[in-house]
């Protein structure tokens, strides 16, 4: 009696974790642009961690700011040591969530359009964001897919007007994670 009272209990304090799903990935894709027409300035971050909970709608995404790679390394260096300041500043964080969570069947293969609404922090500065997206539900795996610009200015992020004409004052960013379930 005592064996089945403890089996009671387990089952009782794990049965939440089985009506949740989350899903979770250290592979996603971060890219970003912020050139002109005199010069091409593309950033890529193969390395951003992303949780997502189904039952819930909470997303976080995190990147390291050094984790962007360029196609020259003084392209690196100058964002690095001119205009994030990773030193300072190491990693970005979006923290949100899911709006329309009761669009997406996670059951179903399928493409599903959401919008996320949450604080997106870089260089220091946290400010809200809203975006439309796409979860894409293959199997156990949630692709999640977001396309969103953001000023430079709002987030203290100055370009010098030396190469103004190079720099973009809006970035063009890209989001692409493919999460696995956590089981």
């Amino acid at each position: 009696m005592k064996n089945l009272m403890i089996i009671a209990v387990v089952f009782f304090l794990l049965q939440p974790s089985f009506a949740q799903k989350r899903y979770f990935t250290k592979t996603g894709t971060v890219s970003f642009r912020a050139g002109t027409a005199v010069e091409d300035i593309d950033g890529l971050n193969k390395s951003a961690t992303c949780v997502f909970d189904a039952s819930s709608g909470d997303i976080q995404f995190a990147i390291l700011i050094k984790g962007f790679e360029f196609k020259s390394a003084l392209m690196m260096e100058h964002f690095n040591e001119n205009y994030m300041e990773s030193d300072k500043f190491s990693k970005s964080i979006f923290k949100g969530k899911i709006i329309n969570l009761d669009k997406i069947n996670f059951l179903k293969d399928g493409t599903y359009p959401v919008k996320v609404k949450g604080i997106l922090e870089i260089h220091g500065v946290k400010k809200e964001v809203e975006t439309n997206g796409q979860f894409k539900v293959l199997g156990e795996t949630v692709i999640a897919i977001a396309e969103f610009e953001i000023v430079l200015e709002d987030y203290a992020i100055a370009v010098p007007s030396l190469v103004k004409d190079k720099i973009s004052k809006t970035a063009r960013i890209k989001v692409n994670c493919s999460n696995s379930i956590l089981k």
